[in-house]
């Protein structure tokens, strides 16, 4: 069984119901207003559900695909009644999220390759949750069984590191550090070499978080990634992307930016409790054709939950 299976069955269905409470309000009651009134789906109804999808954060592009969907469906069926509308859109948003499941099937079991760790480099821009995500993954993996080493690579901002050493403390990992101002590439070779020499399982390393230009970012984690592959040639066999779904749109922006910068592997939404920006999962899953990994939904060390597509959509419509 890989380890991404053990993850999934320890996550709280309950603090994802929570999370997407908002997110949930608030497309059901545009959604409501768009139908009201109506006893079909015709024209006006699907120009009113475009406009609840765009205004719920789910992109126009992904917008417009679930639109053409739901068209090709009422073609097919003849006559689709507007009161089932909620039920066709789980339908096809479900599809849409079942089309751009992690090519790697039950995900990483982060184990060692060729006896070496298993390495993940984090990036994403300050306040996306980074920090965060690496100490709640490391506490995930760590009560797994697997000795877990985080390198302390964004050595821009003291606060990162200082921050990052709280995590670490309290999910109960070594992480290796420097002062701030040193090579981010420097930590990121200490730490997995560190790791190497003792039999550590898994190695996170924080970069970062800055959208300085798009050059920079680029060099610096090229940089990185040419230095870690000394200590281990194949590494980082993830890269992790970091985005803030809380921030709606711009959480579109910065994917853009980091995907041409670096080869993105996989997705983290943080922040999605609390927000009625959820339907970002939606559209960034879809336009970037990079796997959703995990959903942050809340600020609890167990609450970074494997991203499930059905349970998203159940809590998102309800069961």
């Amino acid at each position: 069984m890989a380890l991404f299976n053990f993850f999934s069955k320890k996550d709280n269905k309950k603090d994802l119901d929570k999370g997407l409470e908002k997110t949930k309000q608030a497309v059901f009651s545009k959604l409501a207003r768009a139908v009201a009134g109506k006893s079909k789906v015709d024209d006006e109804v699907l120009d009113d559900l475009e406009e609840v999808l765009i205004t719920s954060d789910v992109g126009v592009d992904t917008t417009l695909r679930i639109i053409e969907r739901i068209e090709a469906r009422a073609a097919r069926d003849k006559y689709m009644n507007a009161s089932e509308l909620n039920g066709i859109l789980r339908d096809e948003i479900t599809a849409l999220l079942e089309e751009n499941r992690d090519t790697a099937g039950d995900g990483p079991d982060y184990s060692k390759r060729d006896g070496m760790p298993y390495v993940v480099m984090v990036v994403g821009v300050n306040g996306a949750g980074k920090t965060t995500t690496i100490g709640k993954l490391a506490a995930k993996l760590k009560n797994a069984g697997k000795k877990v080493y985080i390198g302390a690579a964004d050595t821009f901002r003291a606060a990162a590191i200082d921050q990052l050493a709280v995590w670490a403390e309290r999910a109960g990992v070594t992480m290796i550090r420097q002062e701030m101002g040193s090579d981010p590439a420097s930590v990121a070779f200490d730490t997995l070499r560190s790791a190497v020499a003792n039999d550590a399982d898994v190695v996170l390393i924080d970069t970062a978080g800055r959208l300085h230009n798009k050059i920079g970012l680029m060099n610096e984690l090229t940089k990185i990634r040419n230095v870690m592959a000394k200590v281990i040639p194949d590494a980082p066999h993830e890269v992790m992307l970091v985005l803030d779904g809380s921030t709606g749109q711009n959480a579109f922006e910065q994917a853009k930016q980091f995907t041409q910068a670096t080869q993105v592997t996989s997705l983290t939404i943080t922040k999605l409790d609390g927000t009625a920006k959820g339907g970002v999962v939606i559209g960034i899953s879809d336009q970037f054709k990079i796997p959703v990994r995990y959903i942050g939904v809340g600020e609890g060390i167990d609450q970074l939950q494997v991203f499930d597509r059905r349970e998203f959509v159940d809590s998102l419509f309800g069961e």
